[in-house]
């Protein structure tokens, strides 16, 4: 069986683990970690980041510095993983959910305006795929209503928006280091912080609500509770996995393009006639390679498509269901039917896509599909 992912180790990630184990300190925040963080700031320009265990306690740590109250409204996707709206259902916010695009599962940046009310506190864009939302438009419309922005940017690493870094756009953005991503380390996180006015409490939200970080570097005498927190920082070893990951990103980002961009001309004509849409990435973006998806008519021949494949030994998987139609929301949506994120609900296929497979097999059952 073809495996739908398979997680890359490019050469130092055990030496660097061996090594944090010998400079004696495991836990977050020593040597690897800052590493990590100096290759973020360095590479992307972001103002500061903070390695964290998960994209979930990162989009955890958002919603605390943005002090979402019950009763905040919170915009945001209803195609996208659970996690982004569980970091603002915790803190009590009502989510309003926006639709997809008719050509892309991420949001219809054109029904914004429409959403935002005087209880809107922020938006949250997913750069589904790796794929950037219209940022000019989402920016501007926080701008002229005094919102907060954060980039939910999961699958995005090396991914930009004319020019810009994802993640590096909105007041604050998420990376995940999850296994099935370009880049990972088992579980990890990343939170970034655009907005100076948010740097030096992230730090005390990231240190369990201490000024922990700021007593180490000798700005105070001693340290103590002064704000809400938790415990955010993953261990060393995570940060020793990650940092070998990070310095063959260009290694692994040029390995899944070459992937994704074959996939892409094999298969284009292929799915053309049987009605099957491709991924398309607008001019003002790039793509990372994080994702191949196939756009199926109906949910006929999606599931028929992955029963196919998997008869020919090859894992293919579809994707997010509609948020506002899951047990824990249905009841809690207000009611407006989101077409396109339903539509990609039940249309949407994943063909693997990882760093050592060989798509010629894969596109070759493909091709001989419905021939």
């Amino acid at each position: 069986m073809i495996s739908f992912n398979e997680p890359y180790l490019s050469g130092n990630e055990l030496d660097y683990i061996k090594d944090a184990v010998d400079r004696g300190k495991i836990s977050g925040n020593g040597y690897y970690t800052k590493q990590c963080h100096s290759f973020f700031e360095k590479k992307y320009g972001f103002h500061k980041t903070l390695l964290t265990t998960s994209c979930t306690d990162a989009l955890e740590m958002a919603a605390n510095l943005l002090d979402i109250q019950p009763g905040d409204e919170v915009i945001m996707p209803s195609y996208t993983f659970v996690s982004t709206a569980n970091a603002f259902v915790l803190r009590g916010a009502t989510i309003v959910f926006c639709d997809s695009r008719t050509t892309h599962p991420g949001m219809d940046e054109t029904l914004l305006e429409s959403l935002i009310t005087a209880k809107t506190k922020a938006i949250v864009v997913v750069h589904y795929a790796g794929v950037a939302c219209d940022m000019d438009t989402v920016m501007a419309l926080a701008k002229s209503h005094n919102l907060f922005v954060v980039e939910d940017a999961a699958q995005a690493i090396d991914s930009f928006y004319k020019g810009t870094p994802l993640g590096g756009i909105g007041h604050l953005g998420t990376f995940s280091f999850h296994e099935t991503k370009n880049i990972q380390c088992g579980e990890g996180g990343l939170l970034i912080i655009n907005d100076e006015a948010f740097a030096e409490r992230a730090e005390i939200i990231w240190e369990k609500g201490t000024n922990r970080s700021a007593f180490f570097r000798g700005e105070v005498d001693k340290y103590g509770w002064v704000d809400i927190g938790s415990s955010f920082l993953p261990s060393e070893l995570n940060a020793a996995y990650l940092l070998a990951q990070l310095e063959s990103l260009q290694s692994i980002q040029e390995q899944r393009l070459a992937t994704w961009n074959y996939y892409y001309q094999q298969l284009e004509s292929w799915a053309s006639a049987l009605g099957i849409q491709l991924p398309i990435t607008p001019a003002y973006a790039t793509k990372n390679g994080h994702m191949f998806y196939l756009v199926c008519k109906d949910l006929a021949q999606r599931s028929a498509l992955i029963t196919y494949l998997k008869g020919h030994d090859i894992l293919a998987v579809f994707h997010y269901l509609s948020l506002h139609k899951s047990p824990y929301f249905k009841t809690k949506h207000d009611g407006r039917t989101l077409v396109n994120s339903d539509r990609f609900t039940e249309t949407l296929v994943r063909l693997p896509l990882f760093f050592e497979l060989d798509p010629k097999p894969i596109v070759k059952a493909l091709l001989a599909y419905g021939a």
